[in-house]
């Protein structure tokens, strides 16, 4: 009889098991990603002042680093004002409410793909 013995399984196992694992983390950035960009403008809704919708129509998703890292940017030179207000104007706050929402949804999925802990 005759007996096959493959050495080195273990590692490709674990190489495929990493490449599985890339995809998922780029997939739930991607989706995430978009899902705090439509959050953040749906929250961009400001009743003080001089509501022209700049600052909503400015809120990017930019997907970097091959696809595991999202920045979403508001690209208002006042939008940080808008959100932690000033001395004379309260806040209003617009991207730390959606990233509230979608931090919890985003680690649930890393931790459904075995990503994080």
């Amino acid at each position: 009889m005759a007996q096959v013995d493959i050495k080195g399984d273990d590692i490709l196992l674990r190489a495929l098991q990493t490449a599985a694992n890339m995809k998922a983390h780029k997939a739930a950035v991607q989706k995430h990603g978009a899902d705090l960009q439509k959050k953040a403008q749906s929250n961009a809704v400001f009743t003080h002042g001089y509501a022209t919708g700049a600052t909503k129509r400015s809120i990017k998703l930019e997907i970097t680093d091959g696809g595991f890292v999202a920045k979403v940017t508001a690209g208002t030179d006042y939008s940080g004002y808008l959100e932690k207000g000033t001395r004379f104007m309260e806040a209003q706050p617009f991207m730390k409410p959606a990233f509230d929402v979608v931090q919890p949804k985003f680690i649930n999925d890393l931790r459904r793909a075995g990503i994080a802990k």
